[in-house]
C-alpha cells in the first residue's frame, strides 16, 4: 500500500466515525427534544416514552432538521401552546450542544 492508500483509508474511517458521530447526536437531541416539549405541553408518565418515539420517528421522515421542528411546532399549535418558532430552534441547537457534549464525554 502506499501513503496516499493509507491517508485514503484513514479519511473514509473518519467519516464514518464522524456520521455515526451526527446520527447518535441527533438521536439524542431529539430526545432531549421530545422531553422538552413533552414538559411545555403537560405530557408525563408512559405517554412521555410515546411522545419521545413519535418525535424519533418523525426525524425519519426526510433529511434535516425540519421534520423534526414541523412535528414540535404542529405538536405545540394543537394544543394551544405559543412558543415561538425561534424558541423551539434555540432549543434544538442547546439540546444538540447537550448531547454532542455527553457523547463525547462518555468516550
Amino acid at each position: 500500500m502506499t501513503t496516499f492508500d493509507d491517508r485514503e483509508k484513514g479519511f473514509e474511517k473518519k467519516f464514518a466515525l464522524d456520521q455515526d458521530l451526527k446520527f447518535r447526536a441527533e438521536a439524542r437531541r431529539n430526545k432531549l427534544l421530545a422531553e422538552w416539549a413533552a414538559a411545555k405541553l403537560g405530557i408525563t408518565g408512559a405517554a412521555l416514552e410515546d411522545y419521545v418515539r413519535s418525535v424519533l420517528k418523525a426525524d425519519l421522515q426526510e433529511k434535516g432538521d425540519e421534520d423534526v421542528f414541523r412535528k414540535i411546532h404542529s405538536d405545540f399549535a394543537a394544543a394551544g401552546v405559543s412558543i415561538p418558532d425561534a424558541d423551539i430552534r434555540a432549543q434544538m441547537a442547546e439540546c444538540l450542544a447537550k448531547a454532542v457534549g455527553e457523547i463525547e464525554g462518555s468516550r
